[in-house]
This record gives C-alpha cells, structure tokens and sequence, in this order.
C-alpha cells in the first residue's frame, strides 16, 4: 500500500501513542470548525440516503456531528492512524452512533472503497500533511460517484495546492476556493476547496 502520509510520519507516531492527548487539544482548538463542516454537510441537501466521507477524520468529531445533525445519513470516516481510529470508535459507542458512523484505518491514496461509494467526500484539517495532494484527489475522484462532491477545508495557506490537485484530477468540473470565518475571533485563516459537477 502506497502511504502518502509520511510526511508527518514522527507525528504519526505522536498521533497513535497520544490519540487522547491529541484529541483534547484538538478538539478544542478545531471545535468551531468541526461545527461549520457538519452544518455544510446538513444544509448540503442530500438524499437521506446519501454516503458522506470524512478523510482525515482523526477521533471522529465530524462523522458524529454529522450524524446527530442527521439520524438517517450513513456517515464514514477515514484516518491513517490507528490510535485516532480507536478514539473515533469509542466516541462513536458512547454517543450511540454504532452502524451508522463507521471508521477504518486507512490512507487517502489508496482507500479501501469501491469505486463510486460516496455522495460527499469532506476532509478537515488534513489535507496540508498529504505530500501528494494530486495522488490524495485523483483517489477521492474514484470513490466519488459520478454527481458527487469534494470539500477540502484547511489553513488557507495550504489550499492553493489542493486547488490546483483538484483541478488536475476532476477535469470538466467546478472548483473553488473561499475564505471561511470560524471561531469566536471570527478570522479568516481557514478556507475550503469545493469540486463538483458542472
């Protein structure tokens, strides 16, 4: 398997031996923007039915938001670390989520979908550790059905690279770039890339 995360490898290693830690920290500095994704995501108007993907999602702060904000949406999420899955999972037990939020250890290079899986991909916070953005797109082209989306929010200084890795793997398609307000300070140092159909 192809691992584009190596970039952060000595962080992985952080990531699976501190997950709690991490989580903590995390959670609290990323909570408003975690808030935002889910209302995006609610607001997005998908089927009820429709899959939705968290990429990056760490201890699963976004799949859960997701899934409160919407009983019947089957929502997934994604991370190369086992540690951070292993929270995402237990989160996800205590706030009764079991069968409708499903994490797996896995690498956005190489997922472990089938092709055409998801209505929405999202990926929060964890684009800027993909060395390879154009590998990271071109894999989420292939899980994403054909009228599907890709949003990408990150440090707004990071998403140039996504942009253009967008552009490169989703040919014929819209993408965009915003600037985003989150967070009692309400500044822009976020921002996201939105792929979709024409």
């Amino acid at each position: 398997m192809r691992r584009i995360h190596r970039a952060h490898a000595g962080g992985q290693g952080l990531f699976d031996r501190h997950s709690d830690l991490y989580d903590r920290v995390a959670s609290r500095l990323a909570r408003p923007l975690y808030e935002r994704v889910a209302a995006d995501v609610a607001a997005a108007g998908l089927a009820e039915a429709a899959r939705v993907l968290d990429v990056g999602t760490g201890a699963g702060h976004v799949p859960i938001l997701i899934a409160r904000a919407r009983p019947g949406r089957r929502v997934d999420g994604l991370d190369l670390s086992a540690g951070m899955i292993e929270v995402a999972r237990r989160k996800a037990a205590v706030a009764g989520l079991e069968g409708r939020v499903d994490f797996i250890v896995g690498d956005v290079a190489d997922m472990p979908y089938p092709d055409a899986t998801f209505d929405l991909v999202v990926s929060t916070m964890s684009q800027h550790h993909w060395p390879d953005a154009g590998a990271g797109l071109r894999e989420l082209r292939r899980v994403l059905r054909p009228s599907g989306q890709v949003w990408i929010y990150d440090f707004r200084h990071a998403l140039p690279q996504a942009e253009a890795a967008a552009r490169d793997a989703f040919p014929g398609q819209v993408v965009r770039r915003e600037a985003l307000r989150t967070g009692a300070l309400r500044l822009r140092l976020t921002g996201r890339v939105m792929v979709g159909p024409s």
